[in-house]
């Protein structure tokens, strides 16, 4: 059976997974990348260093955002939320986003002990420089989604 999901089950979805695609378009070029990101109910949440991505959003903030769960070819669910990509520069929300994206993924990781800074630079002389880490969030304004369960 095909159906819709309700705007719960939409949250939920948001809520359960840890990694999405996120689609951005500039100067004529659609772009779509997976990304780790945290939901808490009104943005999406996610980082990126200097590239491709941010570049085109900064040039046109308007994204799409797509997050799904498979089990298998007849039984899936699939989220897509359209928004706006907003940069975050005030150095304690970024650190507070961060740490929310930290405690929310490595649990999942494979060896967490690799990873601890998972892209914060240690130096103060990276910060306004290419390696400086971008924190960034998708106001969401519209949300749907979709499953099968045959």
């Amino acid at each position: 059976m095909l159906g819709e999901l309700n705007e719960q089950q939409i949250n939920d979805l948001l809520r359960k997974q840890v990694t999405g695609r996120i689609a951005c378009h500039a100067k004529g070029v659609t772009y779509i990348v997976p990304v780790n990101y945290v939901y808490d109910g009104e943005y999406i949440y996610s980082h990126s260093s200097e590239g491709k991505k941010i570049a085109m959003m900064r040039h046109n903030p308007e994204v799409c955002f797509e997050v799904d769960e498979i089990e298998s070819i007849f039984r899936w669910q699939s989220v897509i939320a359209w928004g706006t990509f907003e940069e975050v520069k005030n150095m304690d929300e970024k650190q507070r986003i961060m740490q929310s994206i930290i405690h929310r993924i490595m649990p999942l990781s494979v060896n967490p002990d690799n990873h601890p800074s998972h892209g914060i630079t240690e130096n103060d002389s990276d910060v306004g420089t290419s390696v400086e880490l971008i924190v960034y969030r998708i106001a969401l304004s519209k949300k749907t989604g979709r499953f099968e369960n045959s």
